[in-house]
């Protein structure tokens, strides 16, 4: 049985694997955007999206365990700098994976494209996200988002009374 057995072998022994991932993940990170197939871009979506996580903490020692996997000092100064400044606000899924419907000519191998989502001006149309509102299971927003939507109309009462004011005097 294959239980708890997440990790594609990719047909590699575990040095070559972990050099093609580590090569793969630093160019995913420098160009923002790879073509390869899907099988390696699923492995690589569990070897990179740990990495983004852990350069939203800025610290030597979250520098040192990146380093220490990718080998590639640009590519841990982008992803410390550009990427992790993007992806701030994103709770996961950082990666996109897009399946291009065409097969490689040599072996027939399914393609797809892999991506940073956030660097994609197709579907964020150039635009920075909104936040998304938090709702609960019954469909509600939630007791700390509700004072603020309230707080907006009252500020907007002051403004409007203001040259009332100054015409009375």
């Amino acid at each position: 049985m294959r239980h708890n057995k997440k990790i594609n072998h990719l047909g590699r022994k575990t040095a070559h694997r972990h050099a093609m991932l580590a090569n793969m993940a630093s160019s995913l990170i420098l160009e923002k955007r790879i073509i390869t197939t899907t099988a390696k871009a699923k492995a690589l979506r569990l070897y990179v999206e740990p990495m983004i996580t852990r350069s939203k903490d800025d610290s030597t020692t979250s520098r040192r365990v990146v380093f220490a996997q990718l080998q590639n000092k640009y590519a841990v100064t982008e992803l410390f700098r550009e990427v992790s400044q993007k992806v701030a606000n994103r709770p996961g899924g950082y990666t996109r994976i897009i399946k291009l419907g065409t097969t490689r000519a040599g072996d027939s191998a399914d393609m797809c494209m892999m991506e940073l989502v956030d660097y994609n001006e197709v579907y964020t149309n150039g635009k920075k996200a909104a936040k998304a509102t938090k709702t609960t299971r019954r469909g509600g927003k939630k007791k700390a988002e509700a004072p603020a939507a309230e707080a907006a109309p009252a500020a907007e009462a002051p403004a409007t009374e203001a040259p009332a004011e100054a015409k009375a005097e």
